[in-house]
């Protein structure tokens, strides 16, 4: 539960940004190599989670068929929502064994570890070091969001 949570924190800061940039957004819009990178809800991304290449990388990384492959956004959504709910168990392992606010700082660094290196070893994307300023601030922004609610949900539910 405390991953589902947490995913709909991401999800609803993505909508507060897009609400409050009103497209004024550099976002990610490109991978390492120039080739656009469409967004999952607009354009383009406010940054890489928020983009198709989440699915490209799971279509890849599972040799899905090329019917599934060309649906890269649909994928994407399926894999915020499961693999963000079945992230937030980590939370829930760490706090059995670390008291707070060890065991979210240890679930929010992993967190961003995976991000921060699947996306350019895997998706093509830039090394973070590269990516625009206002793609890491919302990166780092909804994934706050996410281990905030995530770790709250599991703590409350103690």
């Amino acid at each position: 539960m405390a991953g589902a949570v947490g995913t709909m924190a991401m999800t609803i800061s993505y909508w507060a940004e897009r609400q409050f940039r009103k497209g004024r957004a550099r976002g990610a819009g490109r991978l390492a190599d120039g080739t656009d990178v469409r967004g999952m809800a607009s354009h383009q991304g406010l940054d890489y989670d928020d983009t198709v290449v989440p699915g490209q990388i799971v279509a890849s990384v599972l040799h899905f068929p090329r019917a599934l492959r060309d649906r890269p956004g649909e994928i994407a959504i399926v894999l915020r929502w499961g693999y963000g709910s079945m992230f937030g168990m980590a939370h829930v392992v760490l706090r059995h064994r670390y008291t707070e606010p060890t065991a979210t700082l240890l679930f929010g660094g992993a967190l961003l570890t995976v991000t921060f290196s699947m996306f350019p070893i895997l998706g093509g994307t830039p090394p973070p070091w590269r990516w625009p300023k206002d793609v890491m601030l919302t990166s780092l922004a909804t994934h706050a969001a996410y281990v905030a609610a995530s770790a709250l949900t599991d703590d409350l539910a103690r």
